[in-house]
């Protein structure tokens, strides 16, 4: 059970605009609906069920039944689905990319995050249903970020070509990728599930949409999650008037700028195209681009006038992909959806959306910071309580740590801040003199004050770095245990597979952790 938390603000693993906005700091106000709080969801409920119509509900029940009808999916799962009829229900969503065995483990946190904010809030509003959902980046084309994970420090990657939509892509190639995993894993009774979970998952599914659908569903199975492949005729369907909007008259790209022209203090995470469509088919995904009164599609002979492209659209409404700055708002089209439990930076992207979604006249979901956890063995954690390092200070950086330790190891003291301060003292009294003596001797004193301080600060150093030769033993281990838990200087669950550390009770242990709207990294001991 997690023992040690910190606040994501003082993790440093988190950019400003997102300290910002958990810190509800009035210049990112204007960027958010409402903010993450319990008791925000009911006006939030309120909201939605005016803007989401009983059509909808059921074009997208029928939808998600069709996607999961050759899957055997639970029958929370299928209770679920059937309560998105109800004008009752209400969905949190969550997405991710396709990634090969879930990639990184924090895929894992985003849906258990999503799992249990739903049950928080059904014990809130009881008069409620909540459906978790995850929303599978099916129609994404970058195949490099997918292609591999990490288990250990092996990096086992699927050796093939991608073009399109990934979703799409056949789940051949894939023995040796399995054959390297099961050789990592070894034996026992944990290796050999993950080794059948892995292979019912990427030698026995068609596609990369399928395996991930079945590995999602059978880590969640118990715990009715919603499995949606956006990649869906009927669903585009829904959001055909959008992409109609966004080819004839380009207004998420005016929208989304406004908005990025008043975030200057802070990083942008994504810009808006002037048509931030894709046109897709099954070996192609390219934007489409609007020049000289034709559409046409990117790195291809493909092309259209204004009516052959309407036309295009509504007879094939899933030949028509949003990108990162209409995804969004594709998502809460066909979703009763209230929030959105995503990681930093697709919570900077979402902060962007706010004034293209009010154009839209669409709800803005209210925007959540996935949970976060690092994962550590008792043994280890009692290593590092031995040689006094606290959970918090394991999230400094390796030289911050190690300075600070070395400090608290030495017997003398490593820090001339007293004797900086009394020399700036002597030279202001020196400085007040040559003032009213010759002021132009001014310019020597504050040099010769530099200088000192300067050869303060190169003692210092020198002192610092003896004392690290002479507790280099100690120093050595608080590394070892700071790269186990940061492998690389980052955050462990942005690495590491969640095989590295399952059981039979790691997703409950993570579900039954996971409170979405209390912003702190915890830890978890093995």
């Amino acid at each position: 059970m997690p023992t040690d938390c910190i606040s994501y603000q003082k993790s440093g693993y988190f950019s400003k605009l997102i300290v910002d906005y958990l810190d509800e700091k009035p210049e990112v106000q204007s960027l958010y609906h409402r903010f993450p709080r319990i008791e925000n969801f009911g006006p939030q409920i309120t909201e939605k069920a005016k803007n989401y119509t009983i059509e909808n509900r059921l074009i997208l029940a029928e939808a998600l039944k069709n996607q999961n009808s050759n899957f055997p999916f639970s029958q929370e799962t299928q209770t679920n689905i059937e309560l998105l009829k109800s004008d009752k229900t209400f969905t949190i969503t969550t997405g991710h990319q396709l990634n090969l065995f879930s990639g990184p483990a924090y895929f894992i946190y985003k849906i258990a995050s999503t799992i249990n904010l739903c049950k928080q809030l059904k014990q809130k509003y009881s008069d409620y249903n909540f459906v978790p959902i995850y929303w599978m980046a099916t129609e994404d084309h970058d195949f490099e970020e997918i292609n591999h994970f990490h288990f250990n420090d092996q990096k086992i990657k699927w050796g093939k070509e991608s073009f399109g939509p990934v979703g799409r892509l056949a789940t051949d190639g894939l023995d040796e990728a399995f054959e390297e995993f099961s050789k990592a894993i070894g034996v026992g009774e944990t290796a050999e599930y993950l080794k059948d979970l892995f292979k019912k998952t990427y030698l026995e599914q068609a596609n990369l949409a399928d395996a991930t659908r079945y590995l999602a569903n059978e880590l969640f199975k118990t715990e009715g999650l919603v499995i949606i492949d956006g990649d869906d005729k009927n669903l585009k369907s829904l959001f055909a008037p959008y992409v109609q909007d966004e080819l004839l008259h380009q207004n998420s790209f005016a929208a989304v700028s406004k908005t990025i022209a008043h975030l200057k203090e802070y990083a942008v995470q994504v810009n808006p195209r002037e048509i931030n469509l894709f046109y897709i088919e099954d070996n192609l995904r390219e934007r489409i681009i609007f020049e000289n009164n034709i559409y046409k599609v990117n790195n291809s002979e493909i092309e259209f006038s204004e009516t052959e492209i309407l036309n295009e659209l509504k007879n094939y409404p899933e030949k028509f992909s949003p990108n990162v700055i209409l995804r969004p708002l594709y998502q809460e089209v066909i979703l009763p959806n209230l929030a959105y439990i995503g990681g930093g930076g697709e919570i900077a992207y979402w902060l962007e959306l706010k004034n293209n979604f009010e154009t839209q006249k669409v709800t803005f979901p209210i925007l959540i910071l996935r949970n976060s956890f690092v994962i550590a063995t008792d043994k280890l954690m009692t290593k590092s309580a031995n040689l006094g390092v606290s959970f918090e200070e394991l999230f400094l950086s390796n030289q911050e740590l190690i300075n600070k330790k070395t400090k608290e190891l030495s017997n003398i003291k490593i820090d001339f801040s007293e004797q900086k301060d009394t020399l700036r003292k002597q030279f202001s009294e020196l400085l007040k003199i040559a003032e009213q003596t010759d002021k132009s001797f001014t310019g020597a004193v504050k040099a010769q004050e530099a200088k000192q301080i300067k050869g303060l600060d190169n003692l210092e150093k020198r002192l610092l770095k003896a004392e690290k030769r002479i507790h280099f033993e100690k120093l050595k281990r608080i590394t070892e245990i700071q790269n186990q838990l940061f492998p690389n200087g980052s955050l462990q669950e942005r690495k590491s597979n969640f095989s590295v550390f399952y059981s039979q009770t790691f997703i409950k242990e993570i579900i039954s952790h996971s409170d979405p709207l209390h912003t702190s990294f915890k830890l978890i001991k093995i």
